[in-house]
């Protein structure tokens, strides 16, 4: 499982790869960069991940390693697959999540 090299911007804990002394996952700022976030706006998301140079660290520790990455990320794709199937979220939530989600397009469109 846990192919990936650390670095002075990440590190394994439990079996997770987080961001080095902090509890935001590598796989949350995986997401943000890959969406288009700027590292500034990561930053503002995760205040606790200061400074900034760290971020462009993490960023470069990202694309330094790729095919790592995408392994690591199909593999917590899986967790979260096999977590939900464990864990499924009761109908009643489901349905308030629904209406919340069509309630928030309407106020949007």
């Amino acid at each position: 499982m846990l192919g990936l090299p650390t670095s002075e911007y990440v590190e394994v804990r439990d079996g997770f790869y987080h961001l080095a002394g902090s509890r935001v996952g590598l796989d949350v700022l995986v997401h943000d960069f890959r969406r288009g976030k700027t590292p500034e706006a990561i930053l503002q998301s995760y205040p606790s991940i200061a400074p900034l140079g760290r971020v462009y660290g993490v960023i470069a520790f990202i694309l330094e390693h790729p095919e790592a990455i995408d392994s690591y990320m199909r593999e917590q794709d899986t967790r979260w697959d096999k977590f939900r199937e464990e864990h499924p979220l009761p109908d009643q939530m489901l349905d308030n999540f629904r209406r919340n989600e069509e309630e928030r397009a309407r106020r949007s469109a």
